[in-house]
């Protein structure tokens, strides 16, 4: 069994909007309907669960899952924090799920090749992440805008989403991490701090995450391409 945990709790203060940046619209749907779309129609998806903040549940009940039709999608709660979040998320997920997929809300050109491809992988190594080789040259600066260090580019790759899981192991990562107060900046984070080893598999540079106004305008020229 595969489930994926939508991660649509966010505040998106960068996008200056007056609505929570997943509602927005791309081609008069809104972001996180392209998202859910994604999986909800994913032969390898078994299971969807939406976080989403409790203060916009019934917003996100009567535009998004009634509005399109949505069947046997479970709602969670946000936490204080993004991985207080995925937490609330997996907590909700079926106990029979073998691997979980963790995905942004605001990602929604996510490909079914990188689904089915991570999902695979996943089942392999436990832990995945998607992501894509930078193309600019990287530096390291300190408080006073100096450059300390330029890495080599040929080891520097963005993370993107879904980060994809054995089940059983990033539950208890969350488990333990909570226990030990442990915060990390994503998921598969709290995988390397217990010891997993974490691969990565290619994404796309299309798999974007919408978060400020200039992402909307390059959304709408991804959605043209497709």
């Amino acid at each position: 069994m595969n489930s994926v945990v939508i991660v649509s709790a966010g505040r998106g203060s960068r996008m200056k909007a007056d609505i929570n940046k997943q509602f927005l619209k791309l081609k008069r749907k809104e972001v996180i309907a392209h998202t859910i779309d994604k999986f909800y129609n994913n032969t390898n998806i078994d299971e969807i669960v939406v976080v989403v903040k409790e203060d916009e549940a019934e917003f996100f009940r009567k535009n998004i899952i009634e509005k399109y039709g949505y069947k046997n999608i479970k709602i969670a709660f946000g936490g204080e924090e993004r991985q207080d979040s995925v937490f609330n998320g997996l907590k909700a997920v079926n106990k029979d799920c073998d691997i979980v997929l963790v995905h942004d809300g605001a990602r929604p050109f996510v490909t079914d090749k990188i689904i089915k491809g991570s999902i695979e992988s996943a089942k392999i190594n436990r832990c995945v992440i998607v992501g894509v080789p930078v193309k600019d040259t990287i530096k390291v600066i300190n408080k006073d805008n100096e450059v300390c260090d330029t890495p080599n580019r040929s080891t520097l790759w963005s993370i993107q989403t879904p980060q994809v899981f054995e089940y059983s192991s990033i539950i208890k990562a969350h488990q333990r991490a909570k226990e030990e107060n442990y915060y990390g900046t994503d998921d598969s984070m709290l995988m390397e701090y217990f010891g997993y080893n974490v691969k990565v598999v290619e994404g796309s540079y299309n798999n974007i995450k919408i978060t400020t106004p200039e992402d909307l305008k390059i959304g709408e020229e991804i959605l043209k391409e497709n």
